[in-house]
């Protein structure tokens, strides 16, 4: 049993990891799960080749990684002028930025831990390429780039695909997390990611997967029951610096720990994974380490985490999970993804 309070130095706040709370009885909601796959082509999906989009575009015939601008952008250059407001504390802005889809892959029925491993080095290829592109933008101060896999996270298409949220202001999990690099690196004269790998790697039991310029691992002050972090080795502030080398490395890595979690429950493991990337704001941001970061959803299956009063109403996360305990479950699965073949 684990029951105590672990210090998330990324985030700047305390994590109560309380594992005998996992064991309670329950009584309350439970969430079904698509165990059915889908067809690898639906003539109703508006992500699929050849389809018409809910804009009137009609989709290309692609075969590999396809990117366009969202349909339901939440931030553009079509934004309108900001409504003006009364004097007082309150503030508003023009929504300013540019907002895409990638589309992983024309196959409707295959999800990222399903793709080749060299479709997945084209995939973080195609991120890159993204990132250049938009980080040049005079009005982008941040790009976030994320995928919602799982109807529990809101996922509004099963054709795997991600987001990337080309921003005028910097996402505030990235800000804190800036900050507390730079603390930590002018505090040290370290950067706080690599000490948190070397630290995962001296105690080496929550150790997802590894290898020469990648590793993966349920960190110590993990907030959800099967949280990830998948990571290059060298510090990048974005996916747009990394080497080929170490793109691949990174996409070997992030495909296996997702096949991981698949196999864990033989069944598509729900998670929203957010690329941490440093700001693209014109100022320094010393210590910043590009990483992946998978938030996972389900303690059990069909089960989800709640975030309830703690998390809402308090502002701390409870994991009602041992971090060793989750890492040992996911290091036991096979790297070869149950469904291997399913799509021949």
């Amino acid at each position: 049993m684990v029951w105590e309070e672990r210090w998330h130095p990324l985030r700047r706040e305390w994590v109560v990891i309380s594992s005998h709370r996992d064991r309670r009885p329950w009584r309350g909601g439970t969430v079904g799960v698509a165990l059915t796959p889908p067809a690898a082509y639906a003539p109703d999906c508006y992500l699929c080749p050849g389809n018409t989009r809910v804009s009137g575009e009609r989709n290309p015939r692609y075969d590999g990684v396809f990117a366009f601008d969202n349909d339901h952008p939440c931030v553009g250059p079509s934004a309108p002028d900001p409504i003006p407001v009364a004097d007082g504390p309150y503030r508003n802005r023009r929504a300013d930025g540019l907002s895409r889809v990638v589309c992983y892959t024309p196959r409707h029925d295959l999800s990222l831990a399903e793709l080749q491993p060299n479709e997945v080095v084209d995939l973080l290829t195609m991120l890159q390429e993204q990132f250049r592109e938009l980080a040049a933008r005079p009005e982008v101060r941040h790009i976030l780039m994320f995928e919602n896999k799982g109807d529990v996270v809101g996922m509004s298409n099963p054709h795997a695909h991600c987001q990337i949220y080309a921003t005028n202001f910097v996402f505030r999990t990235i800000e804190v997390e800036s900050e507390a690099s730079a603390a930590y690196l002018a505090e040290t004269g370290r950067v706080l990611f690599r000490d948190i790998i070397a630290a995962e790697e001296q105690q080496r039991d929550r150790i997802i997967v590894s290898n020469d310029h990648a590793v993966s691992f349920i960190p110590y002050f993990a907030r959800y029951a099967y949280e990830t972090f998948v990571a290059p080795r060298d510090t990048h502030a974005s996916i747009a610096e990394l080497s080929g080398v170490e793109l691949e490395d990174l996409a070997a890595c992030l495909r296996e720990t997702l096949i991981r979690m698949d196999n864990l429950w033989q069944m598509p493991f729900p998670y929203v994974m957010a690329l941490h990337q440093a700001p693209t704001d014109g100022t320094p941001h010393p210590g910043f380490h590009f990483h992946i970061e998978l938030h996972t959803p389900l303690r059990k299956p069909g089960l989800l985490k709640y975030l309830a009063g703690p998390e809402i109403g308090g502002g701390n996360f409870l994991n009602d999970t041992a971090p060793e305990d989750k890492a040992r479950e996911l290091i036991s699965q096979p790297s070869v993804h149950y469904r291997a073949g399913a799509h021949d």
